[in-house]
């Protein structure tokens, strides 16, 4: 194994960005890739496997232009950043850092746009398409952006309406078991659009609007026999809706809306044997121009990296799951074949 050296020269002024609080930027790398580092005026020497050095260098070297901006340099970016120059890909955290779209800021005045090339093609998507389907696992922010953007949308006088909604499917507990009446048995189910929407618009706007009739947050079972015209419509957990439900929901949609529609193909709740609705319309509308179909994985987790491993872990869990199922009847065919 051959061992190099690189060399970087990096500002005084900037070192500490980088490296972050307690080092933790550049211990980072150092663990990711294997390999030493030591700093003797502005200049960074890494030092260890030729290849590894390289992708260490790479890194840095993006987080040094996310610096030069003057731009915070976040774990997601340090992790999102590593994990581009360890898969070899190409694509740089910086270069989405100045070419991402802001879509708009939260309450507390932070920036919302796609912190990964995945959610950057699903934000381009929902801008250039009438109906988008997002597919993913949890955590790539499919929800959170694409009530950024209905909010945006309605800011901005787009639209007339938000419609948010989501299949009231029980997750191993029954609506009847639950205090109150049927409201306070459904809000549960629509906590987590209630959260966005607290957190980008604020608790009083969103109210006022509500009590207008201007934004609507309701099951999708409400959505059957209306025509949605001039409204952002979010379906949300689409994997569990039923193939009835997805198509009266598609067909709802009317004119100067858009609709976004989202689900996590991994997590369904149905009942044994039901096919899911987002499952079937992601091959019947595959081909229909103004329909964009985007398909997130765990490279595009935002979340705590935990989180990204977990989705990977199952994601390994299933694949290898999937694959001993179908050796056992394939061995139980021939086996068969023979008599």
């Amino acid at each position: 194994m051959a061992t190099s050296q690189k060399s970087l020269t990096i500002d005084n002024r900037l070192i500490q960005i980088i490296f972050g609080q307690f080092d933790k930027n550049i211990r980072k790398i150092e663990k990711a890739f294997g390999i030493s580092y030591f700093y003797r005026g502005e200049n960074l020497v890494l030092e260890g496997d030729e290849g590894m050095v390289e992708s260490a260098e790479r890194v840095l070297r993006d987080l040094l232009v996310i610096a030069k901006n003057g731009n915070e340099i976040t774990d997601q970016n340090v992790d999102y950043s590593i994990r581009l120059a360890s898969e070899g890909f190409a694509e740089k955290v910086s270069d989405l850092e100045e070419d991402s779209e802001l879509i708009c800021h939260t309450l507390a005045g932070r920036p919302i746009r796609p912190k990964t090339f995945g959610q950057k093609k699903y934000v381009e998507a929902i801008d250039k398409n009438m109906i988008v389907f997002a597919a993913g696992p949890a955590g790539t922010g499919k929800t959170y952006l694409a009530m950024a953007k209905a909010i945006t949308a309605f800011k901005k006088g787009e639209v007339e309406r938000i419609i948010l909604t989501r299949p009231a499917i029980e997750a191993g507990e029954k609506l009847g078991f639950l205090p109150g009446d049927l409201q306070s048995k459904i809000d549960p189910y629509l906590r987590p659009l209630y959260d966005a929407l607290y957190e980008i618009m604020g608790a009083e706007p969103f109210q006022k609007n509500m009590e207008k009739g201007l934004i609507e947050v309701a099951p999708l079972a409400y959505m059957r026999g209306r025509t949605l015209d001039n409204s952002f419509i979010v379906l949300d957990e689409a994997q569990n809706t039923t193939q009835s439900q997805m198509k009266m929901f598609l067909t709802r949609i009317g004119f100067g809306s858009k609709a976004i529609i989202t689900g996590d193909q991994s997590q369904k709740d149905l009942a044994a044997g039901t096919v899911s609705g987002l499952d079937t319309a992601l091959r019947v509308v595959r081909n229909i121009e103004g329909i964009a179909i985007c398909n997130l994985s765990s490279k595009d987790v935002v979340r705590h990296p935990l989180v990204q491993k977990i989705v990977e872990a199952y994601e390994e869990y299933d694949k290898s799951h999937h694959d001993k199922s179908h050796h056992d009847k394939s061995y139980n065919g021939s086996r068969k074949n023979r008599f």
